[in-house]
């Protein structure tokens, strides 16, 4: 029964073992002669204890002037034998470094990619500062084993093996007394060995969680200022640190101690090994140069069997951060039912839209429903905008379009086709969105822009930048479209962010364009430039448009007015205002009546429907 479960482990350990070697193969050349380097200077290395014990012997021959030549030659030889280890070493170094920072470069290009290419259900069940400790603290474990530890185990392993060939060859007697000791220092190594793993591993959990802390509070740095949460996030953390230090003190007694067992072990083994060797020259069985040799060469092996132990913890943490990035990379990314299909420029659409008899729950929450039975339509070049109260779906229905999700139900249909038969990258390519809550990158406001078309002359921003009337206020900066706007764009307004936003999704040239309150945080001025902006954008182009200020709709061609994830009001404005016992026109009037709108009409004249 026990050996059942070991097997799957050791299947585990080989997998995680082979997973790390994998990203050498490109680099295989390389790496092959860095491990003839280092067999070379391992092996050289082992001349020097067998030329010491020649140079001393020479120094008790009867004949000075042949002892004289004899020691001469010996420490010359000694000298070349240290300066071409010197060189193998030097080249086996830096090309194992070399192999190691290429391998985990393709290591972290690939987890990145992965990441990325993650579905959105994904994201929604895991935390942001878990998944950047996978690319940061596990990556760097990764790096220690590629860099130093495969080199380090190799080396010791050709002094190990070497050097017990070596003392049974000077003496069998001496050398049986030294391996005798070696099967319980390797079962102690094993053993301790399995706990340090498993503690590397939780040591790591606890870090991540620890950097997830870190992410969250400096992401929302400004409401941690505005509530005074400093100290309350500041214990947040401590606490995450303290419960990393406890694993990890724990794991760092656990390699001391093994450290120091079988360094003593190994020493204690040499100090026996020492006393049998006096006695035998006593005895005139071994000559002191042999004795030197077989010293210098136990201690090889005993500080090889000392340092295995120290690369034993490196290796079972290692095991431990690779089972963490193979798990990751194990995960499916988004589905893409043509995403063999050749790189082609994405054919434009026209622009219809169809959600038909739409159901939906999300995948971390299934017991509640979402959308059911949904149908929304917008014909090309026409302007939709979806009302309803926060929580009623309106979100949801843009997630699907844009496939961060797949319905449970129904079909969604692009130009009379459904969603799933485009590849992400030709849906996505026709569809632009400005999201309410603008996210900028951390660069130039023109490489926020640039996100739209990377490939956009600097005057094809400037046009898009003037259509959204952000222009003027970025020439007022001294560095203008060079300006760095800070992480998240917290430099800017929230104003001044979705101008940006509303400038990229412009540039993009897109079939669909979806608002999600694209001017909710506009003064009046820059939301009526914006309006007029949009008034000649949005013909020929369909929009989807989410609203909780009606103000902003009341000229789009068709309103749906969705009630926990069903539509139960369609039509213009001017239809739907006149229900009176309407939910849209009780939306409405909460707001054109309400004081912080006394400067709307209840009901405008000379609305337009239709007119974009």
């Amino acid at each position: 029964m026990n050996e059942a479960r070991k097997q799957p482990d050791r299947r585990k350990k080989f997998e995680d073992a082979a997973f790390v070697f994998r990203y050498l193969r490109p680099y295989r050349l390389p790496f092959c002669a860095a491990i003839l380097s280092l067999v070379a200077s391992t092996s050289l290395g082992l001349c020097f204890p067998y030329l010491t014990g020649v140079l001393l012997d020479g120094g008790f021959s009867g004949d000075k002037a042949a002892a004289a030549l004899t020691i001469n030659r010996t420490a010359i030889l000694l000298l070349a034998t240290l300066a071409a280890q010197a060189v193998f070493s030097f080249f086996s170094t830096s090309w194992f470094y070399a192999c190691g920072e290429k391998a985990l470069t393709d290591l972290r290009r690939e987890t990145f990619s992965r990441l990325v290419g993650m579905p959105m259900a994904f994201f929604s069940q895991r935390r942001i500062g878990e998944l950047s400790s996978r690319l940061t603290n596990d990556l760097t474990l990764l790096q220690d084993t590629l860099t130093m530890t495969v080199q380090q185990t190799l080396r010791q392993s050709l002094l190990l093996t070497g050097g017990i060939f070596m003392v049974a060859w000077t003496s069998l007697r001496l050398s049986g007394l030294m391996i005798s000791t070696f099967p319980v220092l390797v079962l102690i190594g094993i053993v301790y060995g399995r706990y340090i793993r498993r503690h590397a591993r939780e040591a790591q959990d606890r870090l991540a969680e620890a950097g997830t802390v870190v992410d969250e509070s400096l992401q929302g740095i400004a409401n941690v200022k505005a509530f005074g949460n400093e100290s309350f996030e500041f214990s947040r953390y401590s606490r995450h640190l303290d419960s990393f230090l406890r694993v990890i003190l724990r794991t760092a007694v656990l390699r001391a101690s093994m450290v120091s067992f079988i360094i003593f072990g190994v020493f204690g083994s040499i100090v026996l090994v020492f006393w049998y060797g006096a006695h035998l020259m006593l005895s005139g069985g071994l000559t002191f140069g042999e004795l030197t040799r077989f010293v210098l060469y136990t201690t090889f092996v005993g500080g090889s069997v000392a340092s295995f132990a120290e690369v034993a913890g490196q290796v079972q943490k290692t095991l431990g951060a690779t089972e963490r990035v193979r798990e990751l990379l194990s995960e499916s990314p988004e589905i893409d039912s043509r995403a063999a299909a050749p790189a082609a420029p994405a054919p434009r659409f026209q622009g219809t839209v169809r959600f038909d008899d739409i159901s939906f729950r999300y995948p971390s929450r299934k017991e509640i429903p979402v959308l059911q039975n949904l149908t929304i339509e917008a014909a090309a070049g026409e302007s939709i905008a979806l009302v309803g109260a926060s929580g009623a779906g309106k979100s949801t229905i843009v997630s699907l379009l844009l496939r961060f999700y797949e319905p449970d139900s129904g079909r969604i249909l692009v130009d009379g086709r459904p969603a799933a038969g485009f590849t992400l990258a030709e849906l996505r390519s026709n569809l632009a969105i400005v999201p309410q809550e603008v996210i900028l990158l951390g660069g130039s406001i023109r490489e926020n822009i640039l996100y739209g078309k990377p490939s956009a002359s600097p005057e094809e921003v400037m046009a898009a930048s003037r259509l959204a009337a952000c222009h003027e206020f970025i020439e007022r900066f001294p560095d203008g479209y060079e300006t760095v706007v800070g992480d998240r764009g917290i430099k800017l307004s929230g104003g001044q962010r979705q101008r940006i936003a509303i400038a990229r999704a412009l540039l993009k040239d897109p079939a669909i364009l979806i608002l999600d309150e694209a001017t909710s945080s506009l003064d009046s001025e820059s939301e009526q430039l914006i309006q007029k902006a949009l008034g000649v954008l949005l013909q020929n182009r369909t929009a989807i448009i989410i609203a909780h200020r009606l103000s902003t709709i009341r000229r789009v061609d068709k309103i749906y007015v969705i009630e926990h994830g069903r539509v139960v009001e369609t039509g213009t404005h001017d239809k739907l205002f006149a229900k009176p016992d309407g939910t849209y026109r009780r939306l409405a009037e909460l707001q054109f009546l309400d004081p912080d709108f006394k400067n709307e009409e209840l009901h405008p004249p000379g609305l337009e429907p239709g007119t974009n």
